[in-house]
């Protein structure tokens, strides 16, 4: 496609002498920008503001965050227990507990190369009063064992982490870069954004958009509520004029020209940049049967218009109405992103248990069976906690999809984590089967589809449903959980 630099058209078409051209590419180039960036038109409309800013749009704490997930998922993963120089632990309680106000937190992903420069290099750059614990649900977490908070879950994995080379516990089958990762983006991004930013603070009350978020802020208590919310979905603001093939090589740092939207020579990860679940909603989006990622990021940037348009005063019944429409659009959407997750894990997982099969027939091949085999129920693991920490309480469907999936794998040997002693240590007991195993996880693959209407269902191994229960010769499991 042909990129157009709109604020110089005019000079090339008199150059050409081509003015109907001009117009015409003019036009064409606003249409994908004018209105479809996020953060586009934004002024200041707080009543009584006496600062300098001209723009009102702010979700730098929220980018922040999620720069300190990517650089913690890094360290999880790169951890040495035999090295005491690595100090891996307080490396990453650094970025999961800490505000970088010194300024010296480097940002360890993305990072800049010849072939995808970015602009920050410091997590301070971008926001130095910010961390992870503070924003993560506080809630017990009954995917886990013994009730802890969000944020206490994340500090227990990250210090079994620290003691394990490569952050993988082959004897328990925790994966903790993947758990660390998946539960983290839902504890803290999708918690605060759906059960904090989209859900009370889009109340009359809370925040009323007629006052400043805060005492000389130059945004309302609205506008800023609702940035927040956007920053937390990981969106770059120009994804409305990119595919969700652009927006995902975006995130995986392998296009730059999509990623460089003002054509300054470097991505800026404030709002050039896409995270978290932003980037799961373009891989499922690029299949072509999902739409999951311009319909949120178009639902916020419609929301935010209409905010902004309400210009400092409170926000009419009907504005608010709409408004609050679009906040549930948005996490239904989200949900459903983090629900496609966890059907296609549960499918990587059938496989692999397949290839564990193979393995323990055959004697070989097991260590490479099994790294696969972790790797996939740490995501699939991540997510189902994850997909709990919205505003939506769907109890009976969460309580099937933990007993389905338990709280660790189910390991060659037919043990499988039940809970943690008071000490901190895993207790195992014997599970079922890897057959009956295997069914748990088509059958969580076929309660995702049914209660979030899923349309990607990546990995769809339910066909295998009916020849799994006459090998294992019971129909009594398929009808429970």
């Amino acid at each position: 496609m042909l990129k157009i630099n709109k604020y110089s058209l005019i000079k090339n078409a008199a150059v050409l002498g081509v003015a109907t051209l001009s117009l015409s590419l003019i036009a064409t180039s606003s249409s994908f920008s004018d209105g479809h960036i996020y953060g586009e038109n934004n002024p200041v409309t707080v009543k009584g503001y006496k600062g300098s800013k001209t723009d009102s749009t702010a979700y730098t704490g929220q980018i922040a965050r999620q720069l300190q997930h990517n650089s913690l998922k890094k360290i999880v993963s790169k951890g040495n227990p035999n090295d005491p120089s690595s100090n891996t632990l307080n490396k990453m309680m650094n970025y999961f507990e800490n505000k970088d106000k010194a300024k010296t937190m480097a940002i360890l992903d993305p990072k800049s190369s010849s072939k995808f420069p970015v602009k920050q290099k410091i997590v301070g750059e971008i926001s130095t009063g910010s961390n992870l614990a503070g924003k993560a649900d506080e809630r017990p977490q009954l995917s886990w064992p013994n009730n802890m908070s969000g944020a206490d879950v994340i500090r227990f994995m990250i210090k079994k982490a620290s003691k394990i080379s490569g952050g993988v516990d082959m004897r328990n089958g925790m994966n903790y870069p993947q758990l660390i990762s998946k539960y983290t983006m839902g504890a803290v991004l999708y918690h605060q954004a759906c059960d904090n930013y989209l859900d009370e603070k889009m109340t009359a009350s809370n925040k009323p958009n007629d006052k400043p978020y805060k005492k000389g802020a130059a945004y309302t208590g609205k506008e800023h509520s609702w940035d927040e919310a956007f920053g937390y979905w990981g969106a770059a603001a120009h994804t409305m004029t990119l595919s969700a093939k652009q927006s995902y090589d975006v995130a995986k740092k392998k296009d730059f020209k999509a990623a460089d939207f003002n054509k300054d020579g470097v991505v800026d990860l404030y709002k050039e940049m896409t995270y978290g679940h932003a980037y799961y909603a373009s891989a499922f989006d690029k299949g072509g049967k999902t739409n999951y990622l311009k319909t949120v990021t178009k639902a916020f940037i419609d929301g935010r218009k209409i905010i902004t348009a309400a210009d400092g005063n409170k926000l009419s019944s009907s504005d608010l109405t709409k408004v609050q429409d679009l906040a549930q659009e948005i996490c239904s959407n989200w949900a459903q992103v983090i629900a496609e997750a966890v059907h296609k894990y549960a499918g990587s997982v059938y496989k692999d248990l397949i290839a564990v099969e193979k393995a323990l027939s055959s004697g070989s091949d097991m260590d490479k069976a099994m790294s696969k085999y972790l790797k996939h129920w740490g995501e699939l693991k991540g997510f189902a906690m994850a997909l709990q920490s919205g505003v939506e309480n769907k109890s009976d469907t969460f309580n099937r999809l933990n007993r389905m999936m338990g709280f660790g794998p189910l390991m060659p040997n037919l043990s499988q984590v039940v809970g943690i002693d008071s000490s901190g240590n895993y207790l195992k007991d014997q599970g079922s089967s890897i057959g009956y195993y295997k069914l748990h996880m088509i059958k969580i693959q076929k309660l995702m589809a049914k209660e979030y209407a899923l349309k990607a269902k990546s990995n769809d191994v339910t066909g295998g449903m009916a020849s799994l229960i006459e090998t294992l010769g019971t129909k009594k499991s398929a009808e429970n959980d």
